[in-house]
């Protein structure tokens, strides 16, 4: 029996198979593949956010269909794919979608934006360390950690060279089965997920912060979406 192929997206911090210690295991069950978006590499040094060739990653590795899994930054390049060719897509699983493109002029995220929109507009002026910090300052009210390992410092790199989440291209949401994670702990994702919520998405808070995928809660609803899409493809023939 063909196994339904199930592509996770990661967002701005680790990449890979790294990013979704909770699902390694779902490769028994699916074909699963955990892409590295444009920019993230082990070894070549961080590039500028595209998110075309995000969407260009995420549709080759999905080949002829399945499931997408994207977290934070990742859910949008899934979602323009979703947009676009929505007969690829069987499931859309995001999790703390940084879509903010869909909730621009909505209160949380024009909140966001007046905070952070600024320091965007200065980031070619700034060393990776000053931007690191003053972005954790904006976003999160605290002092970032030293930049003291090669990782630290190609986080942060990557950190000044991402664009703006609300200037991708994306202004409608997909026509696919759309499941919506949060952690219940920031306005600006649980803002997204009321958005998607509204247009037909399931939306469950599971708690976990940033990072809903990793509760138990969060990881067994994952499961649970994605496998009730799979059956229901093998029962329609997809």
């Amino acid at each position: 029996m063909r196994s339904d192929r199930v592509v996770f997206v990661h967002g701005a911090g680790t990449y890979g198979a790294a990013a979704w210690p909770r699902q390694h295991g779902m490769a028994l069950e699916f074909d699963c593949l955990f892409v590295r978006r444009h920019g993230f590499d082990p070894v070549a040094a961080p590039l500028p956010t595209n998110f075309a060739a995000d969407q260009r990653i995420v549709e080759e590795a999905l080949g002829q269909g399945g499931h997408l899994v994207a977290a934070s930054q990742g859910a949008v390049s899934a979602m323009m794919l979703a947009v676009e060719r929505p007969e690829l897509v069987r499931s859309l699983v995001l999790a703390e979608p940084a879509c903010l493109s869909l909730t621009a002029e909505l209160p949380a995220t024009a909140a966001h934006r007046a905070r952070v929109e600024p320091l965007f507009a200065r980031a070619a002026d700034l060393t990776d360390e000053d931007f690191n910090r003053e972005f954790a300052r904006a976003v999160f009210a605290s002092e970032p950690r030293p930049l003291s390992t090669a990782e630290d410092r190609d986080r942060a790199r990557r950190l000044r060279l991402q664009a703006p989440p609300w200037t991708a291209p994306l202004a409608i949401v997909p026509g696919v089965p759309t499941l919506v994670l949060t952690g219940g702990w920031e306005p600006l994702y649980e803002e997204v997920a009321e958005y998607l919520a509204g247009t037909g998405a399931v939306h469950h808070v599971v708690g976990g912060g940033h990072r809903p995928q990793d509760t138990d809660e969060g990881d067994a609803v994952l499961r649970g979406f994605i496998r009730g899409h799979a059956a229901a493809g093998s029962e329609s023939g997809r």
